[in-house]
């Protein structure tokens, strides 16, 4: 994919990323400012101000854009959608007939993401990743870690906002944060590990803990609705974009082939079930997913796209641009 090392791109990966045993090691995020609706940050809570660089086959971005969706900020917050697919200087950002509901940059009219990385820091090394949310009144990144920019769409924006549900109530904290730690570290992140492992033994280490693990949520998945009891909460907000790609890139690409979600009874019902809630549907585009993640030369050398998409969620609605 590709990385900025002194303000330069540069091909490749971070060594950073990989393990001497060949286990992939997610690097953390690096900006990590906070939007609050106090003010008592830099950055206040304001309709129009902030930017959200996005692309439809992140699994992270899309998180962002289930909230975004969910919480009515449309309107408040505007987006970028990179092009998918694998490009020379990382997540692009074009008007191309080819992907008409990727909206292009017009607020800085950035083509790599990495400009605005560079914008902000000069000398930046380190990965560029979305989401990445940008501030127009400094100029400047405020965050690109999906799991503060999700909590800050949920809480932050009060009185901006089109709709208050708060999907990380005090009283469910705890488990939220139990389960939010157990999906990351084995399904979130797990389907990664097991994709750009680099040694049959990290592999084999990481296809455990993944099925490991969604067996585990498929058995809690057939005692109540949702991942904490009855009401919906960031808990599944996080898991949804991973079961979503689940069949059509993961299970074949990322040789995550024990069984695929739709073998999951509780865990397909689960997840239709989310789909269904207004706004949700029409952030979901499948055939993206497989644009984006075939396109990675490092898990699929010849580049070759397939022509199939082996999910189809037909009872969709219509999908929107915004």
């Amino acid at each position: 994919m590709g990385y900025l090392l002194n303000g330069q791109w540069t091909d490749g990966s971070p060594p950073a990323e990989f393990a001497k045993a060949g286990s992939f090691e997610r690097i953390d995020s690096v900006f990590r400012d906070r939007i609050t609706a106090d003010g008592s940050s830099e950055f206040p809570a304001e309709a129009g101000r902030y930017h959200l660089y996005v692309a439809h086959n992140c699994p992270w971005a899309h998180r962002t854009m289930i909230y975004r969706a969910l919480k009515k900020l449309e309107g408040a917050i505007t987006i970028s959608h990179a092009i998918p697919g694998l490009r020379e200087q990382g997540w692009t950002y074009e008007a191309n007939a080819q992907f008409p509901d990727c909206l292009p940059d017009t607020v800085n009219g950035f083509r790599y993401l990495h400009e605005a990385y560079t914008a902000t820091n000069p000398s930046y090394t380190g990965k560029v990743t979305v989401p990445t949310l940008w501030d127009k009144k400094t100029r400047r990144v405020v965050n690109n870690e999906s799991s503060e920019i999700i909590r800050m769409l949920n809480s932050e924006f009060r009185g901006i906002a089109g709709d208050g549900t708060d999907y990380y109530p005090l009283e469910l904290r705890a488990e939220i944060d139990r389960i939010n730690t157990f999906v990351y570290a084995n399904v979130n992140n797990g389907v990664y590990r097991c994709g750009f492992a680099k040694s049959q033994a990290a592999y084999d280490q990481a296809f455990d803990a993944l099925f490991g693990a969604l067996d585990e949520l498929d058995a809690r998945l057939a005692r109540q609705p949702m991942l904490v009891g009855d009401r919906i909460t960031e808990a599944d907000w996080r898991l949804l974009p991973t079961l979503l790609r689940f069949d059509a890139v993961y299970f074949s690409l990322f040789k995550c082939n024990r069984q695929r979600i739709a073998d999951y009874p509780n865990l397909n019902r689960y997840m239709h079930a989310l789909l269904r809630v207004p706004g949700v549907a029409g952030t979901v585009n499948v055939r993206y997913y497989v644009l984006g993640y075939y396109s990675n030369t490092s898990v699929n050398p010849t580049g070759i796209i397939p022509r199939g998409t082996p999910v189809d969620f037909a009872a969709l609605p219509q999908r929107s641009a915004a």
